[in-house]
């Protein structure tokens, strides 16, 4: 027995001891691409020496003699930090990360060349100025100094997750950058997704005002009747059925709700207390693990620029010099037409033109997939754009038999000089130079708000398309592609796109809400992103005479739903304070505690209070009841909660009330009652999940930002080590904004929301402040990974300073960048 206990005791010490080297094998690996801060680097094709310092926050400060170096020292310090996000992300625009991840990304990449975005990246570079070109080159020279560097003095192959992928690194072109910005674009447009389902809603819902009570216009002046789908095409069956909905997390194409938001505002000098110009920008986008945002300064010829950029992209997107501060906003312009385009009978490679049949273009294209066989795909594409499969959008739920779903989109510019125009715009010094330099912006489409020393500005910039005014369906439904009307007519002059310069009020921004009322085809949108924000904002700015950064910063951390404020009201009308005493622990007592708590909130969604998941909840639930019998599996789409479409019900617009009667139950059901039993339907499902306490629940708990890595998120073990996940406050409606997942057994995850926080104050602009949502590095051994994620969970920032001293003095390590001698 003593032998025995021996030699257990030396296996479980031999165990451990494997496990150990084991682990510290792993370590060290993984830990060998953490990059040098702190190093003199011997590089090929740069002319003169670049200094990057960075300084306490890993926020790197790229100081060179000419553009060219500074372009490349930037493309330098992104290959450190996100080197394999700027793998992740070429390869999702180039259709190529199956040959990574195998089948499970198959059809991404299917998609992705289907779009043919890389090829186009490739030919729009020839479209760039002399600057541009020079900017994009230094750039990709900087990014594969960098793999040259890991290559030479194997670094670990640059990022851990390389080990646990064979992705060989190719070396970065021009055109990739460019992709990459299309790639953006394409993850922040919405109206693709918005057009099929306004058309499947329309089989559903023959009552046009029910169709506008579930898919309401934002407050303003009507929208003209248009046709119902089913007479644009008859032969569609009224109740299609296609596979749910479902994107890998490397996939660009988002449902409309997480398509792109943010937040911008301005004050002018007469509006601000130091007398100085105001500017606070939060774009959101979804959240991931880096943020896709990524913090540089850049010390130009023309002055710093110092802001947001994205890996791969050499450009300050968000930000500010010392003369110009300028911010982004999804406009929610109309840059999307969908098309059904009909076959030849007589030959399926034809589809029907306003002169004819026409032959499709075509090519095919092989996709190589890990461990499987290469797949071969025919890309076909018609005058209107590339022809997709029924799958995407459930596209194939609205297109008759004999036709197929095409796409027109200016993403698909093959002249695309959105990269030229974000250049120059770091160079203007002025909101009349800014507004010039984005004349050339083609997409994605943004609000840009610009701020100098003496003015604001906000500038709707992107191309939009020129409708013919007889257009069928106004671009709101898929139309006949052979219709010439419904063809796009070329694109609208720059001048027409919705301008605001210097306003009398001295205050402007946007919410992403509707921002002009223009008759069709100079609407710009008839889809928008925000009724509810822009209500708490306007409250904010208009409730002080001036402004400062800090009331800036109150209002971009502002927690307050006017939804809730407003609905519960209406919602709760004939429940509030009636009935007798319920006995203790039965459903009724559990309800008139919840409306209790909900009667004295004031609308704050706290992430330590129980009344915002209460509300939530109960508003959440009652929209599904309201629309599960009209709709039936069709109103699984509809995952987020449309406030107009409970007040509509809710104050009986135009009949909305009969949403309230379950048509296919014999009684007449109210509002009343469906508020009721939504209430009860809430408490039961909290009660099962968080307990049945309802003060000691904490919204924060529901609602945890979840910034997870996109590879590696749901791996085992590894998941905790690589996501970052916090409690937060806000909402889908609070001005922080807290994009709801809106699905699954978890559906008030924070999934979407402001990755990047910046605030400008152009009385002392080195008292500027910015803020990313994780941290600078893409390793997650380094201490840069998350070390940001806390000061934005508490609504704190770091020094936004173009001081080069100042980020000296507390710098975690300086890179010289020397040139090879020839």
């Amino acid at each position: 027995m003593a032998l025995l206990f021996r030699w257990l005791v030396r296996l479980a010490g031999a165990m451990l001891v494997l496990s150990v080297l084991v682990v510290g094998s792993v370590y060290w690996l993984a830990s060998r691409s953490l990059p040098d801060y702190n190093a003199d680097v011997v590089v090929p094709n740069l002319k003169r020496p670049v200094e990057i310092v960075r300084d306490n926050a890993n926020v790197p400060h790229i100081l060179g003699t000419k553009d060219e170096d500074v372009f490349f020292g930037l493309g330098f310090a992104h290959a450190q930090d996100r080197l394999w996000q700027m793998t992740t992300l070429r390869r999702t625009a180039q259709g190529r990360l199956s040959e990574v991840f195998g089948a499970q990304t198959l059809d991404v990449d299917k998609l992705m060349r289907r779009f043919d975005i890389y090829a186009l990246s490739v030919a729009s570079f020839e479209a760039l100025d002399e600057n541009t070109q020079l900017a994009l080159t230094s750039y990709a020279a900087g990014v594969n100094a960098r793999l040259d560097q890991i290559n030479s003095e194997a670094l670990g192959r640059g990022a851990p997750e390389m080990f646990l992928f064979n992705a060989p690194m190719a070396p970065w072109r021009p055109a990739d950058s460019i992709a990459i910005v299309k790639l953006m674009a394409m993850q922040m447009s919405g109206h693709l997704d918005a057009e099929v389902i306004r058309a499947r809603t329309s089989l559903a819902l023959p009552d046009a005002d029910r169709l506008r009570d579930i898919l309401p216009d934002a407050p303003g002046t009507g929208v003209a009747a248009l046709p119902r789908y089913a007479a644009l095409f008859p032969d569609v069956p009224k109740f299609a059925q296609t596979e749910p909905y479902t994107s890998h997390p490397l996939s660009p194409f988002k449902r409309i709700a997480f398509a792109g938001a943010s937040n911008a505002w301005a004050a002018a000098p007469s509006r601000s207390a130091s007398g100085g110009t105001l500017l606070a920008n939060d774009p959101h986008l979804s959240f991931t693990a880096p943020t896709i945002w990524y913090l540089a300064r850049l010390e130009l010829e023309a002055g710093g620029v110092i802001g947001a950029t994205i890996p791969g992209v050499p450009a300050i997107l968000s930000g500010r010099s010392n003369d110009l501060g300028w911010g982004i906003t999804s406009s929610y312009l109309d840059d999307q037409d969908v098309y059904i385009e009909e076959l030849n009978p007589a030959n399926r490679e034809e589809y029907r033109t306003p002169d004819g049949f026409k032959k499709f273009r075509t090519r095919a294209s092989i996709i190589t997939v890990k461990d499987q066989d290469p797949v071969t795909l025919t890309l076909r594409w018609t005058d209107n754009g590339p022809v997709l499969p029924g799958s995407h959008y459930n596209l194939a739920s609205i297109t008759p038999p004999g036709t197929v779903a095409a796409v027109n989109w200016t993403v698909l510019s093959q002249r695309d000089t959105t990269m030229q125009a974000a250049i120059d715009l770091m160079n203007a010094k002025t909101v009349a130079a800014g507004i010039e330099a984005t004349s050339l912006f083609i997409a994605p489409s943004q609000n840009l708000t610009l701020v100098d020393r003496q003015n604001i500005a906000m500038k709707t910039i992107g191309a939009a398309p020129k409708r013919d005014p007889k257009h069928q369906s106004q671009g709101r439904l898929p139309s006949p592609g052979w219709i010439q009307t419904n063809r796009w007519q070329g694109m609208l002059p720059y001048s027409s796109n919705p301008g605001f310069v210097a306003p009398a009020g001295g205050i402007l921004g946007n919410t992403n809400n509707k921002m002009i009322d223009r008759p069709f085809p100079n609407h710009i949108s008839f889809e928008w992103g925000d009724t509810q924000r822009v209500q708490r904002w306007q409250r904010l700015m208009q409730s002080r005479q001036v402004h400062t950064r800090d009331s800036f910063i109150e209002a971009q951390l502002d927690t307050v739903s006017f939804t809730a404020r407003s609905l519960l009201p209406l919602v709760g009308a004939e429940l509030w304070f009636t009935g007798e005493a319920a006995p203790a622990n039965t459903p009724e007592a559990l309800r008139q505690q919840a409306l209790e708590l909900l009667a004295g909130w004031s609308g704050e969604m706290n992430e330590h209070l129980p009344e915002p998941l209460i509300y939530a909840s109960w508003i959440r639930a009652l929209q599904s009841r309201l629309i599960q019998d009209e709709l039936g599996p069709l109103a699984e789409e509809f995952t987020q909660v449309e406030p107009l479409f409970i007040e509509r019900v809710f104050r009986d617009v135009e009949g909305a009330s009969a949403w309230c009667d379950v048509f296919q139950s014999a009684p007449i059901e109210t509002c009343a009652d469906m508020a009721r039993l939504a209430l009860d339907d809430a408490l039961l499902e909290i009660s099962q999940k968080y307990g049945s306490g309802l003060e000691t629940l904490r919204w924060g708990d529901a609602h945890q930002a979840t910034q997870d890595h996109p590879v590696l998120g749901d791996v085992p073990l590894l998941r905790y080590f690589v996501n970052i996940r916090q409690s937060t406050s806000g909402g889908d409606n609070t001005l922080m904004r807290g994009r709801t997942k809106g699905t699954g057994p978890d559906p008030f995850q924070n999934v979407h929301g402001a990755g990047y926080r910046g605030v400008y104050d152009f009385a002392d602009p080195d008292s500027s402040v910015f803020v990313s949502s994780t941290g600078q590095s893409g390793h997650f051994l380094s201490r840069h990974y998350d070390d940001l994620a806390q000061l934005w969970r508490r609504g704190e920032y770091i020094p936004m300073s173009l001081d080069q001293e100042l980020a000296r003095a507390a710098s975690v390590g300086v890179t010289l960048l020397i040139p090879q001698a020839q």
